[in-house]
């Protein structure tokens, strides 16, 4: 799956993918991809946008995890000696995330021929610049706002290989260290990229992005803060105007994980395609609205299924 140098691609997505490993009440711990790369790519692609996701781990494990998308997304896989791992408890406010094992930063340079690209850390892992084409640059910062015991060292866990895939319950693996338990932390402005056109962070973040709206009202960058079910809130480029779009109806809440990494691929892929952003956040909820709908992966609609 790996993409030759020189493709063009409608969009690329750099951060790390993860196994994620889920404590539910009822079914005990499962293990899932994850990651806002690959979230987002996912999307991206069932929006009908030929996708890469670069990043970084151990190649055979994270090809494992997205082998059920491989038709989908195409993927790079920058070798390391670990694949980031989250745990995951609780769910809404009450959420929690722990690491479990981390790739790294990527210092690797990378070079990128493509309309959209979507810098998307998980665990203060891209990098601030890139080489090549890149003609609409989106950024999803939680991963540059989170802190743990130890973000840099030794290995955290030695993990095993196998059920990697699957919402199955799996025994953990043995050789397991303790969590590092992830809090926020306040951005740090020589952590953000050299340049974006739009940013998607949650509301709880804002209280720790204040650097990343100085930095919007420098590009001229929208940024849109999504709250749950209740309105997303866009702030226009220059920073002067802010203006609410409300989140579609919802029956019932499935399953939440990975519904702002949608938002944010739907919201750049409308902005990218000409859109206000505010009709682009509407496009975004609705295709949020989705996910939430179902379960996994599975449940990221494809763009006919987001009817407005």
């Amino acid at each position: 799956m790996d993409s030759s140098g020189g493709t063009l691609f409608d969009y690329v997505t750099v951060g790390h993918v993860t196994r994620d490993a889920i404590e539910h009440p009822k079914r005990g711990t499962f293990y899932r991809v994850g990651g806002s790369a690959f979230y987002s790519a996912l999307q991206a692609a069932r929006l009908g946008l030929r996708t890469l996701i670069l990043t970084q781990g151990v190649p055979e494990e994270i090809e494992e995890l997205l082998a059920p998308y491989s038709d989908e997304v195409e993927l790079r896989v920058i070798e390391a000696e670990q694949t980031t791992m989250l745990g995951t408890r609780g769910t809404g406010s009450e959420r929690s995330q722990s690491v479990l094992a981390w790739a790294g930063p990527i210092e690797e340079p990378f070079t990128v021929d493509t309309r959209i690209l979507h810098l998307a850390p998980v665990a203060r892992e891209t990098p601030r610049s890139w080489q090549g084409r890149a003609d609409f640059v989106g950024l999803t910062p939680q991963g540059l706002v989170r802190r743990w015991s130890r973000e840099e060292g030794p290995p955290l866990v030695q993990l095993d290989t196998g059920s990697l895939l699957g919402d199955i319950p799996t025994v953990p693996p043995a050789k397991e260290a303790a969590p590092q338990d992830v809090s926020a932390v306040a951005l740090d402005a020589d952590l953000l990229p050299e340049r974006f056109d739009a940013a998607v962070i949650a509301e709880h973040e804002c209280p720790d992005c204040r650097e990343l709206f100085k930095a919007a009202r420098r590009h001229g960058a929208s940024i849109a803060v999504t709250a749950g079910s209740r309105p997303t809130t866009v702030h226009l480029p220059g920073g002067d105007s802010v203006l609410q779009t409300p989140f579609p109806p919802v029956t019932a809440v499935r399953d939440e994980i990975g519904a702002g990494d949608v938002f944010a691929a739907a919201f750049f892929v409308a902005l990218a395609e000409g859109q206000a952003p505010v009709e682009a956040a509407v496009f975004a909820n609705v295709a949020a609205s989705a996910r939430v709908s179902g379960e996994g992966p599975d449940a990221i609609a494809h763009r006919k299924e987001i009817v407005l």
